[in-house]
């Protein structure tokens, strides 16, 4: 990170200092991190409270590790600290901090109801070929996830793409405070959490907040193919680019084609000029993806050849994303079970309908959260809609996703991933894909790496662990 003072991180967070004397020679030059078990030589420890574990608890665990100072709400004995009322808030004001004594960096925010993560990784991995890039892990993209992010920019950092997601309004107008956009991406307004949001248009209200936050030499990305996206272009004092396959749009894609792995390749077409680009992820949704990525990366100024070589090189980089493995027994499982809402849904059974498939297409679908009282509406929508494709099995998985059985003539439910385990361990044969798809809390995704294993039997399957620090909310 840009090294910080304990004296400078009370100046930004009005805190107080206490456990040392010379607070100026206390020197933040490490990692900041909300987990102890992260910490090491010259970090900042961000002592939370959380809903199950108190942070205060751990600080002298992270002084054992190498911690040099912690950011409290009560002193620690024998621990330079610098004590604030609002662990949380605080901890936004020294990430406000780093990014304003990096004047050279430029800050690209994304956000929709889907893809985030999947066009972070994307835009990070182009953005890399040329320069030093800070992204999240993972899906950081919250008011603990954005200043955790932040924390990492160096003084040679160039670019910074900040994931930026959203429970209600407020909540992105928040992050861009943390984290001001130069750049900003809006993907998509779905139904993503709409049980706590209450409509459509709450979400875009929320997602708009993006790119209201650009000064008028920056310049938002809006995807041109959905409406309530495309709409915001009238608010903004930024200048726009609308991205998509309409005809309108300012970066688009022409010629569309899927390969045997459902990968798109495609024309691309922008002021530059054209170019054909193929991507190594599969589903076509990545297209609009892509151009959303072409965009940001010659605003930043690399050129169409450099653009297109990243989007072609450019792999799967966050876990349960489209992630697809072939078993030595012939088997593919396509573990896209890291999130769900009806819209990334299909576009995970779009993406599987178009791959080439010798044996049968096999569909393992969980509960969906936070929908609301559309709920059972809206997971029988989903089962009609594979119903609609070329899926020759359903696998409902969970009480939640029981709606989503009903609407599928001939699928099975089971009550949960033991018990999915049990059934298709058994079937699954050679040439035969199956797809995983679920929000997070509902388990797919450990269910995905177990039948991921070399036979689908036994063990955690492939799974690697995930680090603490990159789990939004670990406290420790």
């Amino acid at each position: 990170m840009i090294a910080l003072s304990l004296s400078e991180i009370r100046d930004l967070t009005g805190g107080q200092v206490h456990g040392t004397e010379t607070p100026e020679a206390v020197i933040i030059d490490g990692s900041v991190s909300t987990d102890s078990r992260d910490c090491g030589p010259g970090s900042l420890y961000v002592a939370r409270v959380g809903e199950t574990a108190d942070g205060h608890d751990f600080v002298g665990s992270a002084v054992t590790a190498g911690a040099v100072a912690a950011l409290t709400s009560r002193p620690v004995e024998g621990v330079p600290c610098v004590v604030v009322d609002d662990v949380q808030t605080a901890f936004g004001l020294v990430a406000r901090g780093v990014i304003d004594r990096a004047p050279e960096l430029r800050v690209i925010g994304v956000t929709g109801s889907s893809g985030k993560t999947s066009v972070k990784d994307l835009l990070a991995s182009v953005l890399t070929s040329v320069a030093e890039t800070v992204a999240p892990v993972n899906s950081l993209n919250g008011e603990i996830g954005v200043p955790l992010t932040v924390c990492r920019v160096t003084p040679t950092t160039r670019f910074l793409v900040a994931e930026m997601g959203a429970r209600g309004v407020g909540h992105i107008d928040y992050l861009t405070r943390i984290a001001p956009p130069q750049v900003a991406i809006v993907l998509n307004v779905g139904s993503a959490h709409i049980g706590e949001f209450g409509s459509r248009e709450n979400i875009a209200r929320a997602k708009s907040e993006l790119p209201r936050a650009v000064p008028a030499e920056g310049l938002s990305i809006l995807n041109a193919d959905d409406p309530l996206v495309a709409a915001m272009a009238s608010d903004l004092t930024s200048r726009v680019q609308l991205v998509g396959l309409a005809p309108e749009a300012d970066v688009r894609a022409e010629d569309v084609r899927l390969d045997e792995r459902g990968r798109a390749a495609y024309t691309l077409v922008c002021a530059q000029g054209t170019a054909p680009v193929a991507l190594r992820q599969s589903g076509a949704h990545h297209v609009g993806n892509s151009l959303a990525v072409a965009a940001a990366a010659l605003e930043l100024g690399l050129s169409l050849d450099q653009v297109v070589a990243g989007l072609g090189a450019a792999k799967a980089v966050s876990r349960w994303r489209m992630e697809i493995t072939d078993r030595p027994d012939g088997v593919v499982v396509v573990n896209d079970a890291y999130n769900a809402n009806p819209d990334s849904m299909r576009a995970a059974l779009d993406a599987v309908a178009a791959m080439h498939v010798a044996g049968e297409r096999w569909a393992v679908l969980g509960g969906m959260l936070e929908l609301g009282p559309d709920s059972d509406a809206e997971h029988a929508s989903v089962g009609a809609y594979a119903a609609s494709l070329a899926f020759d099995h359903v696998v409902a998985v969970g009480e939640g996703a029981r709606p989503l059985a009903d609407a599928f003539p001939g699928s099975e439910w089971v009550p949960d991933t033991d018990a999915a385990h049990d059934l298709l361990a058994p079937r699954l044969r050679a040439g035969d894909v199956v797809l995983l798809k679920s929000s997070r809390d509902s388990g797919l995704r450990w269910l995905g790496d177990r039948l991921a294993a070399v036979g689908g039997e036994g063990g955690e399957g492939r799974a690697t662990p995930v680090p603490a620090s990159s789990r939004e909310g670990a406290q420790r």
